[in-house]
């Protein structure tokens, strides 16, 4: 669907009501609009964009070089930019005439979209526009209209119906109709999803901001229900998804529906009826419309009778709501109140989502008549899918297509982009919905007469296949369990081989989708290989796992330029003849070209190289780290790969190991010959007369992810110094032939780390003039594999313990181990580690959420054969009583059978299609909690490497400090499963926690390729790189620069669009621009919300964030609302005990004083401090800070002592931690001495009452409450936010880096003439916790905020 204007993301502050529409055009077909209507720099003068340029490039180094383009089209594009919008007035039947602003570049079919979303037009579908009298086509762009200008008249003009178009516009009455009901949204489809965030705000921030003002200093209600004060045991689950009071639709129709008298017989199609409908009214009158060319009128059918004479009123209507006005009172009434409410709500709660995001709770909801749900179920909507020409859609030709656009420009690259994700988009939600209609059995096999496990599909052009081991393909590997990883490895590898986007080389579109227990790939179908047999077309690669290998030179062409980014080695093997082969990937890794003359490439399953941690080779021996950790140990398969990100990592390591040998040996010389060497211009890399592969630099490192600043850093210098020797002298050469040789480069004369994917493959044989080679390859690889447990794993442990990462749940934790390459099947060594960790208190958090995620793992393993056991009828049953044994403590829970007189003995043996694996229905009924956690005990082990210590739920939860109710939100996130919203009693020993009636529905987990955008990710980090220098405005335009671009790609939703509104709320909130940081921010939660999910923890930071902006806006009520909600989440997602618990309340406590709460205040920050004590020692300066809170609130109560010795508390760390004459240091004992005299002045009233008796005239108590400056204030210290206070060291670097980058400055300001950076101090800025946090794309919870 065409994303309707108004639901536009204001990605430049948009002055005119729609001036972003452009972004959203022709979402309808891939490529239908163009893009340039991005107001690039919101019409900047030409110099300006020429020096953006600029700034966007650095970071493309570590690109792929395909963006290089793009630099000396600066003249072009800018005149793209000064395309101005402008306004036109539209003219409707029966309603005043209104102004609209346009764009040139947008098409008409825009335009119409945006009646058919306006309140007062929003009936009409079937419409032309015209102008001068002549109809303008739909697909055509507003400039290549002829005499369309500022002001022109535009008419809608009412069209006839076609059969088409009725259906459209009774869908499109639906879909009004349903515009505030949530159904969609817990059911999962449509892309839609829930958000919560208008039931704390009351509706949209920027308009309550004016209205509350004046109110907002009357008392408000401040305490939070009991649930959420800090050391209540209660978690319960129903504040989760609370009521919104929109959701009590408005009832306009009672049943709305297609009649059984479809479709018109022939004599009335003659006279022009289309199709006919059945309504009930709210008034109880049932009506039969029928939908004829001209528009819908009444006619006599009964339910039982027919008769389509038109009855009275004998009213036509062209439109359908038209009609029902007239005959409904009610629904003409309630019709317009649901319109206006559907164009209050905020944009971001309607718009789609690109790809499904599914809700594990749902409270019980009503099963309503829906005439276009009902026909969506059995049409399979191919008919008018997408209102796109043709059937069905052939996604290879799209997904191919939309890659060969061109892309030598900005533009160009934008629409490239924008195709490619749609087209993804598409392909996913397509694909996700075959695959479950294939395992719900509705799917007829390609090979029905095969056993169920080997049967293939095809449905809507894509091909479907089960993760079971057909034809014993994957014997030597692992049988099954190896047929059941290898779509998820396949999948790795095309998103690999898509990001570096080769020209010419193709990939199949893949979806792996996991439902009911079965793994379901989809993918895009090759021209013509159902044609032919697999042998025939096979033209590079192996079939057979390395007997036949087969070599071709445009596949070794395309695919060495794949090679360095990827770090393959192009190589040699022998096939079954013993002739060698020249191959520049795995073996498995099989080239064809289709029909279509396009090379493709698939099986991609062993990209990456072999993990020799868990892959026993007999004869190979491991490092000593790895034996010294129990490695070899052997794996259920033998598919296990290295990461991307590891083997990134591992080269990285490579080159500084490498600049550091070669730069010492330099040096050594260098001392003794004393010589002034020329020194070349650029650091570019030695010896001119090398090889052309020479300069591997930072690209061999951080070609794809980017990497740790302070190394490269380093790197340059070394690279500096080895370039200043120009190569001539033999010596040099001869260290850097060391260099390369100590650090297993392929090269002679530079640096270039690759690996070869078959070694150690089983059935793969090398010829003897490699021998060398192969065995450095080999220590190549136990090199890598030892560097993964003596680097990775410990850095990891380490950043948790310095609390760079903050996971908070099961999925933020495997996010984090992904970005540093170790894979899950780790997580038992990486908890280990964790348990010896000399900070062991400081890790807690991290060992529950790595005993939670070990748990829950195992159970989804287990869980996923008991599923496979379970015939569809008893699906609810099987899945609540295996809920009960994992989570309830009732000893003895009885599954349900499905009743006996509907199991009927004959007629099921003589099924033969049945869906895969119905072998023993009832097997799954005798499961034991007893035997369940055994099994799990023994899952942890034999996968993880990891002994619990628990046999039952309850002594897991006892043991390791667990929530029930995480480990339910984590089980049912990993299998789909979703559960009625209500409070259950997991402990009670009566009854058991589940029934069949509260398991509502099981979702598939899907995954799938996500496109990037990749201009605007430069743009965004060269933001970012610029806020951290300090210029904060220019960081402002290119972060907004971004944003247009990220909304020119993916549209209006998407996690990378949150991360960039969140850092831009940030910027804006520290420019002082509170009412800009709130509606970004509010963008940001409702993204977040509705993209991520409702409790996600990054969903709970955006709150946060949100919290601190309202509360700067004097919004303290609703500021309140958004912690308490965030607190609840924390909760509901982990518990009390996490380091963000302590900001979290450190928050709560800072407003609640703010409005003179003070024992409710006192209660969350003296959690606050015991919760900072505990995870960053009692010495660190977060509990002086957390000290300071508290003694200000005991002083507001004039509790002086406790005061003072809070503060005596945080002046101790301040002077051990940074010294006497720290200003921190100085300000507490200032405060110290004023808490002294009030105490004294406070004794000596009291001495004059006991003396003098009641007769005392004592100076009434005055109770200060604190300024509302001096509580932002302070919440603008623990949110990391304007500065920090440093510690001595910490000032020392910051000065180098801050004179390092005046250094830089002063080097840019002769390029460019750059502003003054802000007057903010040199610190301020680092702090912005986006800004040290990963590309936007980590959705990692844990992006630093750095408090005091």
């Amino acid at each position: 669907m065409v994303i309707k204007t108004d639901e536009l993301p204001a990605a430049a502050p948009a002055d005119s009501t729609r001036e972003p529409s452009s972004q959203a055009g022709g979402k309808g077909r891939p490529g239908a609009a163009e893009l340039p209507s991005v107001m690039l720099l919101n019409g900047d003068c030409p110099e300006s964009l020429k020096r953006e340029e600029g700034t966007a490039e650095p970071p493309r180094e570590n690109g792929l070089d395909e963006t290089e383009p793009g630099e000396e089209t600066t003249g072009q594009e800018v005149i793209v930019i000064q395309d101005t919008g402008f306004s036109v007035k539209i003219l409707a039947p029966g309603i005043e005439p209104f102004s609209l602003q346009v764009s040139p570049q947008e098409m008409v079919q825009e335009i119409h979209q945006v009646l058919m979303d306006r309140e007062d037009t929003c009936h009409r579908t079937c419409f032309s526009l015209h102008l001068d009298g002549n109809m303008l086509d739909h697909f055509s762009e507003l400039r290549s209209v002829e005499g369309l200008q500022e002001g022109s008249v535009l008419r809608v003009v009412e069209e006839p119906y076609t059969v088409r178009e009725a259906r459209i516009h009774v869908r499109h009455v639906r879909d009004l109709l349903k515009s505030l009901d949530p159904s969609d949204a817990f059911n999962g489809v449509d892309c839609n999803s829930l958000s919560f965030l208008s039931v704390f705000t009351d509706g949209d921030l920027g308009d309550s901001g004016k209205r509350k003002k004046g109110l907002e200093m009357d008392p408000i209600d401040c305490t939070p229900p009991e649930y959420i004060l800090p050391g209540s045991r209660e978690r319960p689950l129903c504040p989760l998804q609370p009521q919104n009071r929109d959701w009590k639709p408005l009832q306009c129709l009672k049943v709305l529906t297609m009649s059984g008298w479809n479709p018109p017989p022939g004599n009335r199609k003659m006279h022009g009826d289309l199709m006919y409908l059945f309504v009930i009214t709210a008034e109880d009158r049932q009506v039969s419309i029928t939908a004829s060319t001209r528009g819908f009128y009444l006619n006599q059918s009964t339910a039982y009778h027919f008769n389509p004479k038109p009855a009275s009123p004998r009213f036509l209507s062209h439109s359908l709501v038209e009609l029902l006005n007239q005959i409904s009172p009610t629904f003409k009434k309630n019709f317009a109140v649901l319109q206006k409410k559907r164009v209050q709500r905020h944009p971001f709660e309607r718009i789609a989502t690109p790809f499904q995001v599914y809700s594990w709770t749902a409270p019980q909801a009503e099963h309503a008549m829906d005439c276009v749900r009902a026909e969506d179920a059995y049409t399979s909507r191919l008919g008018y899918e997408e209102h796109i020409p043709g059937q069905t859609r052939d996604w290879n030709e799209e997904l191919q297509t939309t890659r060969e656009l061109p892309r030598k420009n900005l533009p160009e690259r934008l629409l490239r982009e924008r195709a490619i994700f749609k087209v993804h988009s598409d392909f996913t939600a397509a694909a996700t919905r075959g695959a479950m209609a294939v395992i719900d059995g509705n799917v007829m096999a390609i090979n029905p007469s095969e056993e169920t496990k080997m049967q293939m599909f095809i449905w809507n052009n894509i091909f479907f296949s089960l993760g079971f081991d057909v034809r014993d393909h994957y014997k030597d590997f692992g049988g099954d369990v190896a047929a059941y990883v290898a779509p998820t490895n396949d999948l790795n590898g095309v998103r690999t081989y898509n990001a570096v986007d080769v020209e010419g080389l193709y990939t199949l579109g893949t979806v792996v989708v996991d439902y009911r227990g079965y793994r379901v790939t989809a993918q895009s179908i090759i021209p013509g290989i159902l044609e032919r047999d697999q042998e025939q077309s096979v033209i590079y690669g192996s079939i057979d796992f390395g007997k036949t290998v087969v070599s071709h030179p445009r596949y070794l062409e395309l695919l060495e330029r794949t090679s360095r980014p990827l770090k393959i080695l192009r190589h040699r093997v022998l096939n079954d003849h013993d002739e060698e082969v020249e191959l520049c990937s795995s073996v498995e890794c099989k080239g064809i070209i289709g029909n279509d003359g396009r090379h493709y490439i698939l099986d991609l399953l062993r990209t990456f190289p072999p993990d020799l941690n868990f892959l026993p080779v007999p004869g190979e021996g491991l490092p000593e780290e790895c034996t010294r950790a129990g490695f070899p140990r052997a794996h259920r398969h033998k598919l296990c790969c290295l990461r991307q990100e590891l083997v990134d990592a591992f080269v990285e390591h490579r080159y500084l190991l490498f600049m550091k040998l070669a730069a010492l040996q330099l040096m050594q010389q260098k001392a003794s010959k004393l010589e002034s060497p020329t020194s070349l211009e650029n650091g570019g890399l030695p010896s001119p007369e090398s090889k052309p592969e020479d300069p591997p630099g930072p690209e061999a490192g951080s070609e794809e992810e980017g990497s740790n600043a302070s190394g490269l850093a380093k790197v340059k210098e070394l690279a500096e110094t080895i370039a200043s020797d120009d190569g001539t002298d033999p010596r040099s050469r001869e260290v850097i032939r060391n260099a390369c040789k100590a650090v297993g480069s392929i090269s002679n004369t530079a640096f270039d780390v690759r690996f070869n994917p078959d070694i150690f493959s089983p059935g793969v044989r090398f010829p003897e003039s490699c021998q060398e080679e192969v065995r450095d390859q080999k220590q190549l690889l136990k090199d890598a594999a030892a560097f993964l447990l003596s680097c990775q794993i410990p850095g990891l442990v380490k950043d948790c313990t310095d609390h760079v990462v903050l996971p908070m749940d099961g999925a933020t934790l495997a996010e984090v181990m992904r970005q540093r390459g170790i894979n899950m099947r780790y997580l038992g060594k990486v908890l280990d580690l964790v348990l010896r960790s000399p900070a062991r208190d400081q890790l807690d958090h991290i060992y529950k959420i790595g005993i939670g995620e070990l748990i829950t793992r195992s159970a989804k393993h287990i869980f996923k054969t008991y599923l496979q056991g379970v015939e569809l009828s008893g699906l609810s049953a099987a899945i609540s009583h295996f809920l009960n044994c994992f989570l309830s403590s009732y000893p003895n829970p009885v599954a349900h059978l499905p009743a006996d007189e509907l199991v009927s003995k004959k007629r099921n043996r003589r099924r033969r299609n049945r869906p895969p694996g119905a072998a023993d229905n009832t097997a799954w009924a005798v499961m034991t909690p007893q035997e369940l956690w055994k099994n799990i005990c023994q899952e942890a082990k034999n996968y993880f490497d990891f002994s619990l210590e628990c046999e039952t739920v309850d002594q897991a939860v006892e043991t390791y400090g667990l929530q029930k109710i995480t480990l339910l939100r984590e089980i049912s996130l990993k299998t789909g499963i979703q559960i009625l919203l209500k409070e259950y009693s997991f402990d009670s020993r009566h009854k058991p926690a589940f029934t069949e009636e509260d398991v509502l529905n099981i979702f598939p987990v899907v995954k799938h390729v996500n496109p990037k955008a990749s201009d605007a990710f430069h743009f965004f980090q060269s933001g970012q790189a610029k806020v951290q220098q300090g210029f904060l405005k220019e960081g402002c335009e290119l972060i907004n620069e971004a944003l247009n671009l990220f909304n020119n790609v993916y549209g209006a939703m998407h996690v990378e669009i949150c991360a960039c509104l969140r850092l831009l709320a940030r910027l804006h909130y520290i420019m002082g621009d509170y009412a800009e940081a709130l509606s970004n921010q509010q963008k940001a939660v409702l993204m977040s919300e509705r993209v991520m999910g409702i409790e996600h923890p990054n969903t709970i930071q955006e709150y946060m964030h949100l919290a601190l902006y309202c509360f700067a806006s004097s919004q303290l009520s609703t500021a309140l609302n958004l912690l308490y909600r965030a607190r609840y989440l924390t909760l509901l997602v982990f518990g009390e005990d996490h380091p963000e618990m302590a900001l979290l309340d450190n928050n709560i406590g800072l407003v609640l004083h703010g409005v003179m709460e003070c024992d409710l205040s006192l209660r969350f920050l003296e959690n606050a401090l015991a919760v900072s004590t505990k995870y960053h020692g009692p010495k660190s300066l977060k509990v002086a800070l957390s000290h300071h809170l508290v003694a200000r609130v005991y002083e507001s109560k004039a509790e002086f002592r406790s005061a003072l010795q809070h503060e005596k508390e945080g002046y101790t760390i301040y002077k051990t931690q940074l010294g006497e004459d720290h200003e921190k240091t100085k300000e507490s004992s200032e405060y110290l001495k004023c808490l002294t005299q009030q105490a004294v002045a406070l004794q000596r009233t009291m001495n004059e009452i006991y003396r003098n008796g009641s007769s005392a005239n004592i100076p009434p108590l005055k109770f200060t409450a604190p300024s509302m400056a001096s509580v932002l204030e302070q919440l603008n210290v623990i949110n990391g936010i304007l500065f920090i206070p440093l510690s001595q060291k910490d000032l020392e670097n910051l000065k180098a880096e801050v004179a390092r980058r005046h250094q830089l400055q002063e080097a840019s300001k002769n390029r460019e003439k750059a502003e003054e950076p802000m007057a903010t101090e040199p610190e301020p800025v680092g702090a912005p916790e986006d800004v040290a946090s990963q590309p936007p794309a980590a959705k990692d919870p844990s992006s630093p905020s750095f408090q005091g």
